[in-house]
């Protein structure tokens, strides 16, 4: 079966970059949409960021456009999620998704498109 697995969480300071990465096992890579979405304990689940299968489409939340950068390695099958200028409103357990599409030049950001999730990694931006 597809697992999905997250890393890279930790502990900053506001200001200062994170780098998660979350590697997708049990399937094939290329065939996926990957996306990144946070929850918080105020929030509900949210969206962040989604690239396509052939990387040449990407999409980001507002709250996260010019700080965070999404991209896939495929021959690591792996996708990665840059973040830049932590705030501390980017506390949250972040997690990766799988969605299994024909559609090479589309990404998505409703959650309920994906087939696959992963546990999610904590990220916690506190002075």
């Amino acid at each position: 079966q597809v697992q999905l697995v997250e890393s890279g969480g930790g502990l900053v300071q506001p200001g200062a970059s994170l780098r998660l990465s979350c590697v997708v096992s049990g399937g094939t890579f290329s065939s996926f949409v990957m996306g990144w979405f946070r929850q918080s304990p105020e929030k509900e689940r949210e969206f962040v960021g989604s690239i396509s299968r052939n990387g040449e489409k990407i999409g980001y939340a507002e709250s996260v456009k010019g700080r965070f950068a999404i991209s896939r390695d495929d021959a690591k099958n792996t996708v990665y999620l840059q973040m830049n200028s932590l705030k501390p409103e980017d506390t949250a357990v972040y997690y990766c998704a799988a969605y299994e599409t024909v559609t090479i030049n589309y990404y998505a950001r409703r959650g309920s498109e994906y087939d696959y999730w992963g546990q999610g990694t904590q990220v916690t931006v506190s002075s």
